[in-house]
C-alpha cells in the first residue's frame, strides 16, 4: 500500500509539473521572463504596464551593477508618482541561470537586451525551448552568427513560438508620416532608384554615450564600449537605419536577401574617448583588460561609427551611424533621412534649427500649382488616419506640423513595439514578411561589417 501511496503521490506531483510548465506556455496571460538585462532598453519594455501581461515577472541573471541597474529602473518605475506600474520583480541569480530559466519555463515570454556577444545563443536556446523571444536590437554582430539566426527563424516557426526584434523607430511619428507620405503617388510620385553618389534614400542617426535616461544620466556597462561585445556601431544601431529603409522603401514587401541586397561600399571609424570620460559613464575605476586592446595613449578607440552603401531592390541607399561623447546644449540623438521622390523629397531634419526635434519637409521638385493640388489631396488622406496633420509653406516647400500628441519619446516607443509583439501573440504569428526582412536586415548589416573590415 505504502508503494502505491508514493508512486500515486509522484504521479500526482508529476501530473502538476507538466500541467504548470504547459499553463506557462499555453496560457492566454503573457508571463515575462527578462534575461540577463544588461541593456536598460530591458527595463523600457516595462515602463508602462499591460492589461494581458502578469505583473509577476521572472528575472534570470548573474549578480552584478547590470542586474542592479535593471532592478533600480523597475523599482523607479513602481514608485514614481505619474501612472506607477506594478512590477513584482522575482529574481533568480545562481551561476546556472540560463539553464535554470530554461528547464523552469516560468513565463511565455523573454525579454532579451543585454552584452550581444553571447545574444544569439540567448535567442537560439531560448527558441529551441519553446518560449517566444522579444530581443532587443542587434540580435546578431558578427556573420559568424547568422546562419545561426536563419535556423533560429526556422525552428521558431516548427515550435510556433514568435521571435521578433525591437524596432523603435517605426513608431518615430516624423518617419512614420514620411512613410505615409511616400505611399501617396500626388505628393511624392515614385522612389528614385539613385546612384552611389546620390542615393535615392539616405539615413543618418547621431548618438552620444552620456545621455539622459528616465530623468537620469545613464549609466554604461564598460562591455558597452568593447565591440567584440557591443558590437560595431555599423551593427548595432544601424540596423535600425536598414530597417526603416526596408519599411519605408518597401512597405509590407518580402525581401529576399539572395536576390535583392547588393553592397556596394562600407567603412568604419573610431569614436576616441579619455579615462575620465569613461569613468564619468561607466562609474568605474578605469579601463577593463578587455578594453585595453582598443586603448592608444590612455585614449578609448571604440568602432562605433559606420556606413553601409547598397542596392535594395535595384535603389540605392546609404545608412549611416555616427557616435559623439555628449551632446550639445539642447541637444540629445539625432536622425536625418531623405527619400527622393520624383515628384518630390521627404525630410526629416533635426538639428538647431528645428531645436533637436524632428521635423518633416516636403520639398517638391517642380512647385507649382499642379503639384500644390496634388500634395493637398494626399494631405486629406493623411488627415483621415491623423487628424490635425497640416502643412506650413517655406522657402522650398512645406514643413509637416505635427500634432504634439503624436510626439512621444523613444522611451514611449518601447511600450509601442511591446504592444504590437501583444498583437502578434494573440494572432499567433507575424506578418509574412517580417520574418523574412529581420534576415535580409541582419544579412546586410553583418556583411557590411565584413566589408568594411576588408577595405579599412
Amino acid at each position: 500500500m505504502r508503494k502505491k501511496l508514493l508512486a500515486t503521490g509522484f504521479a500526482l506531483a508529476l501530473s502538476m509539473l507538466i500541467n504548470e510548465e504547459t499553463s506557462a506556455q499555453t496560457s492566454k496571460e503573457i508571463r515575462l521572463i527578462t534575461l540577463d538585462p544588461g541593456h536598460f532598453h530591458a527595463a523600457l519594455v516595462q515602463k508602462n504596464m499591460y492589461p494581458e501581461v502578469s505583473p509577476e515577472v521572472r528575472v534570470y541573471a548573474p549578480v552584478g551593477t547590470d542586474l542592479d541597474f535593471h532592478l533600480q529602473r523597475i523599482e523607479g518605475y513602481n514608485k514614481r508618482a505619474d501612472n506607477p506600474t506594478k512590477w513584482l520583480e522575482k529574481v533568480y541569480t545562481g551561476p546556472d541561470y540560463f539553464e535554470k530559466m530554461l528547464s523552469e519555463k516560468a513565463g511565455n515570454v523573454v525579454v532579451i537586451a543585454g552584452n550581444n556577444r553571447i545574444k544569439a545563443d540567448y535567442i537560439d536556446k531560448s527558441v529551441n525551448a519553446g518560449l517566444n523571444v522579444l530581443a532587443d536590437k542587434p540580435m546578431i554582430i558578427d556573420g559568424k552568427d547568422f546562419d545561426k539566426l536563419k535556423k533560429t527563424f526556422t525552428t521558431a516557426a516548427q515550435k510556433k513560438v514568435l521571435l521578433y526584434d525591437i524596432m523603435t523607430e517605426r513608431y518615430e511619428i516624423s518617419t512614420m508620416l514620411q512613410r505615409e507620405f511616400s505611399m501617396l503617388p500626388s505628393a511624392f510620385g515614385k522612389l528614385e532608384k539613385g546612384t552611389p553618389e546620390n542615393p535615392a534614400v539616405t539615413k543618418e542617426s547621431v548618438h552620444h554615450f552620456y545621455k539622459y535616461v528616465s530623468g537620469s544620466v545613464l549609466t554604461r556597462p564598460s562591455w558597452f564600449m568593447d565591440v567584440a561585445q557591443q558590437g560595431e556601431g555599423i551593427v548595432d544601431v544601424t540596423t535600425h537605419l536598414v530597417d526603416l529603409i526596408q519599411w519605408e522603401c518597401f512597405p509590407e514587401q518580402v525581401i529576399d536577401y539572395q536576390k535583392d541586397i547588393k553592397l556596394t561600399s562600407a567603412r568604419h571609424w573610431t569614436t576616441d574617448m579619455t579615462l575620465n570620460q569613461f569613468k564619468t559613464i561607466t562609474k568605474t575605476d578605469g579601463f577593463p583588460d578587455y578594453l585595453k586592446k582598443d586603448v592608444v595613449d590612455n585614449v578609448l578607440k571604440v568602432y562605433s561609427n559606420g556606413e553601409i552603401n547598397y542596392q535594395l531592390k535595384g535603389v540605392h541607399a546609404k545608412a549611416s551611424v555616427i557616435w559623439a561623447y555628449q551632446a550639445p546644449e539642447g541637444g540629445g540623438d539625432t536622425h536625418y533621412s531623405i527619400m527622393r521622390g520624383t515628384k518630390a523629397n521627404l525630410i526629416i531634419r533635426q538639428g538647431a534649427e528645428q531645436n533637436y526635434k524632428p521635423t518633416l519637409y516636403i520639398e517638391p521638385v517642380s512647385n507649382n500649382k499642379v503639384y500644390e493640388a496634388g500634395l493637398l489631396q494626399a494631405l486629406a488622406v493623411i488627415e483621415k488616419k491623423y487628424p490635425g496633420v497640416a502643412l506650413k509653406k517655406n522657402a522650398k516647400g512645406w514643413e509637416v506640423e505635427i500634432p504634439e500628441k503624436y510626439k512621444e519619446g523613444h522611451e514611449a516607443h518601447f511600450g509601442r513595439v511591446t504592444e504590437k509583439y501583444l498583437e502578434y501573440l494573440k494572432q499567433g504569428k507575424l506578418p509574412a514578411w517580417e520574418v523574412p526582412n529581420m534576415i535580409a536586415k541582419y544579412y546586410t548589416t553583418t556583411q557590411a561589417l565584413k566589408l568594411a573590415t576588408k577595405t579599412q
